[in-house]
C-alpha cells in the first residue's frame, strides 16, 4: 500500500533538478548531500548509520516500509539522514515482530521526507552528474523558497561531521574479564560493529572522537579499532595524529570505512571525493592475497587514492572494488595495522566478510 497523505512537498537539487511529490515523517524543510543506496532491505539500519549525517538518501527499492520498525535493527540512538526520499511508501507494515510503522519512527526523529518521486530517474541522474546538494520541503514548494534554503547548505568536501555523532563521554561494551581490551575511537560507530568485536571475546572501551591517543593508551588496550563515519576525512587532523602515534609504536590497528581512510592519511596517502560514492549491499570485492571474491556492504563518498599506494613501499592493497577497481583494503607494511573501505558487519547485508573481525582478534593475539 502506498502512502496517501496529500501534503505537497518538493525537492530541488543544486543543478536546478525539480521533482515534486508528498511529505512523509515531519513536515518541514532539510538539506543536505543527496545520495542513493541500493540495497532491497535494511531501511532502518541505513537511517540510523552515523556514517549518513548530513545527508538525504534515496532508496532504489520501490516500496519502503513494509515490514516496519524494531529498535533492535537501530545502529544508534536515532535516525542520523538528513531527509529521505522513496517511490511508494507504506504506512502499514506486516512484520509480527515490527513496534511501529516506519511513518512513525521517522515522524517522531523529526525527519523530513519526500515520497512518490521516480527513484529511478533521480538515481540515473546522479549517476551521471554525480553527487550534490539537495534540499527538500513540505513548508513551501516555491522555487526561490527552495533555493535560498539550499544556498545554505554547506559543501560536503571539506566538512567535519564526526564530532556531531561521536559518544560524548567514554562508555563499555562486552564483558570486564574478556581477555582482549580493544579501545574504539568512535567516529560515527555503528553498534554492530561493537556488537561483533565483543562477540569475539574482546572487552570495549568507546571513546569520543576528539580523544588523544594518551586518553586511549591509558586505559592499556591490547588493539585499537577505528570506526566508520561522516564528513571529510582530510580535515581530520586530530584522529589522523592519534593513528599516527598508534602505527608508531606498532600496535595492533583495524579501521572500517572512515577508518580506513583514517589510518591511509595517516601512512601519507591521500584521500579524495567520489563522483558519487558506493552505497548498497552487493558491492563485489576480491581479497587480493587470499585469491577470493565477497559481496560486500557499502557506504562512503570518499576513497583513498591507489596511485598513491602503488607509489608506496610501505602500504599494500590487500582488496580492490570490482566495479570499479577504487581500493577497498590495505594493510601497512611492518606494522600490524589494516583496514578496509566497506562495512564487514554487515549490518544490513551479506556476511562474507565478518571474517575480518577474526583476523583483528587473531592480529592481536598474535601481537601479544
Amino acid at each position: 500500500m502506498a502512502y496517501n497523505k496529500q501534503t505537497q512537498a518538493a525537492i530541488l537539487l543544486a543543478d536546478g533538478t525539480l521533482m515534486r511529490g508528498f511529505s512523509i515523517g515531519q513536515e518541514g524543510t532539510t538539506g543536505g548531500e543527496i545520495c542513493f543506496n541500493t540495497g532491497m532491505t535494511g531501511y532502518q539500519e541505513i537511517y540510523t548509520d552515523p556514517s549518513y549525517y548530513g545527508q538525504i538518501v534515496v532508496n532504489t527499492t520501490s516500496h519502503i516500509g513494509n515490514y516496519g520498525a524494531l529498535d533492535a535493527e537501530k545502529e544508534s540512538f536515532n535516525p542520523k539522514i538528513r531527509g529521505l526520499v522513496v517511490r511508494n511508501f507504506s504506512d502499514i507494515y506486516s512484520r509480527k515482530t515490527a513496534q511501529d510503522s516506519l511513518l512513525n519512527f521517522l515522524t517522531k526523529s523529526g525527519i523530513i521526507g519526500i515520497s512518490n518521486v521516480d527513484t529511478r530517474a533521480l538515481v540515473r541522474h546522479i549517476s551521471r552528474t554525480g553527487a550534490m546538494n539537495a534540499v527538500i520541503s513540505s513548508e513551501s514548494t516555491d522555487l526561490d523558497f527552495l533555493r535560498e534554503k539550499l544556498n545554505a547548505v554547506p559543501s560536503m568536501e571539506g566538512l567535519e561531521l564526526s564530532s556531531k555523532v561521536t559518544t560524548s563521554k567514554t562508555y563499555d561494551i562486552g564483558k570486564p574479564d574478556a581477555p582482549i581490551r580493544v579501545a574504539v575511537l568512535d567516529l560515527g560507530v555503528k553498534q554492530s560493529i561493537l556488537a561483533n568485536l565483543a562477540e569475539r571475546g574482546c572487552y570495549l572501551r568507546v571513546f569520543p572522537s576528539w580523544s588523544s591517543y594518551q586518553d586511549l593508551k591509558s586505559w592499556q588496550p591490547h588493539g585499537y579499532f577505528i570506526s566508520n563515519g561522516p564528513g571529510d576525512p582530510s580535515v581530520m587532523t586530530s584522529a589522523v595524529s592519534v593513528v599516527q602515534q598508534i602505527i608508531q609504536n606498532n600496535e595492533p590497528i583495524f579501521g572500517i570505512c572512515l577508518g580506513h581512510q583514517i589510518l591511509a592519511l595517516a601512512a601519507g596517502i591521500r584521500t579524495y571525493k567520489m563522483h558519487h560514492g558506493h552505497r548498497g549491499l552487493n558491492h563485489p570485492v576480491k581479497n587480493i592475497e587470499q585469491n577470493r571474491c565477497e559481496v560486500t556492504s557499502q557506504n562512503h563518498g570518499f576513497a583513498v587514492v591507489r596511485e598513491d599506494i602503488e607509489r608506496s613501499d610501505s602500504v599494500k592493497i590487500t582488496h580492490v572494488n570490482l566495479n570499479d577497481h577504487t581500493v577497498a583494503g590495505i594493510r601497512l607494511e611492518g606494522k600490524s595495522a589494516f583496514s578496509v573501505q566497506y562495512h564487514p558487519e554487515s549490518s544490513p547485508g551479506p556476511h562474507d566478510s565478518r571474517y575480518l573481525f577474526d583476523d583483528f582478534v587473531q592480529l592481536i593475539k598474535n601481537h601479544g
